[in-house]
């Protein structure tokens, strides 16, 4: 990705300096701006790649959601797994924003088959920015919708989202008068963190039915912006796949992309606390998610004899909509990841240092892993 992006400059800068001269000798292997179709090599094994990640992608998203919500698995694995993935899918997403996303934006916006206007200005960045400022206003107007529909209701809450149930939902949140047991649960007397997790919601659901079903949406708005920014991207990945030069590669490291990347969805997914008529919205998330590169792939292979990846319509279309999801995970990883995970996290502040370190570790891990993959994909 790096050697292309380096040699399409190579090649604007040399005409830009000298108009008459003739282009470098590889000009026509690397640059086609929309004649014929991509690669037809190792077609079989392409196919393949369809049910392979699909199987990846699918297990990436769901294992956690699964796991959380099936009594024979949640007592099996310890709630250090849960809370592993939850902090490795906050590094993983944030990496997916800027090594995956935004940085294919600058190279297809710059890329040289584009007119003259498009090298003039960083398009990627300020569409990026665009979407930023975007999904801050739908959020804060659903907030703003959630907080009027509980004062109508005579509940308060808390605008960082950290009261009960807050570790999941980062919205209004019931802030009503308690009983002693949940106040014990609150602080901790008596019970572990996930037991204390699960009753607060437990309580928060029975106290006040109709100011948790209000939050739900909430939720589900927040995890559905997340879910439209990475199913765009993966989509286009998987156009990519099916018709690139270098399958072989970017298969293997897909394969590791899309389970990482699930695992970053399916954790949100898994820590969403929704009333019984809206349970079944994580499953179809992490369906939806597995779905879309897998399909991605299919029409790809279906277009492959006149789909052209760096074709000059392609790159407007894959860079726009890749700095448009770089901006959603962006946006989504610092403020409702890690901003809402650590530094407005009640919990997490008063926590030991053992476990905060162990927090800021697995997230780390993610990011690290994700940007690594970003060397061959």
């Amino acid at each position: 990705m790096l050697l292309k992006r380096s040699f399409r400059l190579f090649v604007r800068q040399a005409v830009a300096d000298d108009p008459t001269a003739e282009p470098p000798a590889l000009d026509a292997e690397e640059l086609n701006c929309g004649s014929g179709g991509g690669s037809d090599d190792f077609f079989g094994l392409r196919v393949a790649s369809i049910f392979i990640i699909l199987v990846g992608s699918l297990f990436g998203a769901l294992f956690p959601v699964l796991a959380k919500r099936t009594k024979w698995l949640s007592s099996r694995i310890p709630n250090s797994l849960f809370d592993f993935a939850k902090y490795f899918g906050s590094g993983v997403i944030i990496a997916t924003a800027f090594i995956h996303l935004l940085s294919p934006a600058l190279d297809a916006l710059s890329s040289p088959c584009l007119a003259e206007g498009w090298s003039e200005y960083p398009y990627a960045l300020a569409i990026a920015m665009l979407s930023i400022f975007l999904i801050f206003l739908v959020e804060i107007i659903a907030f703003r919708w959630g907080t009027a529909k509980l004062a109508a209701l005579g509940i308060s809450h808390d605008p960082h989202g950290h009261g009960i149930g807050g570790h999941a939902a980062h919205g209004p949140e019931s802030q009503a008068p308690r009983n002693e047991k949940e106040k014990d649960i609150e602080t901790g007397s008596g019970t572990d963190d996930h037991a204390s997790r699960h009753a607060m919601g437990t309580a928060a659901h029975h106290s006040h039915g109709t100011g948790i079903a209000d939050n739900a949406w909430t939720q589900i708005i927040g995890v559905a912006i997340l879910e439209f920014g990475v199913v765009l991207h993966s989509l286009l990945i998987g156009l990519t796949l099916a018709v690139d030069e270098d399958f072989k590669v970017l298969f293997i490291v897909l394969v590791f992309h899309q389970t990482f990347e699930g695992l970053g969805i399916g954790s949100r997914l898994a820590f969403m606390e929704l009333p019984k008529k809206y349970s079944y919205a994580p499953i179809v998330g992490a369906i939806i998610y597995g779905l879309t590169t897998p399909i991605g792939i299919a029409a790809g292979l279906g277009v492959r004899s006149t789909y052209n990846p760096g074709s000059t319509t392609a790159s407007i279309v894959s860079g726009v909509l890749d700095a448009f999801s770089s901006g959603i995970l962006i946006y989504t990883g610092l403020v409702e990841l890690l901003a809402h995970e650590f530094l407005f996290n009640k919990q997490m502040m008063s926590a030991s240092n053992g476990k905060l370190a162990y927090a800021i570790g697995c997230m780390l891990l993610g990011t690290g892993l994700m940007a690594l993959l970003g060397k061959w994909a």
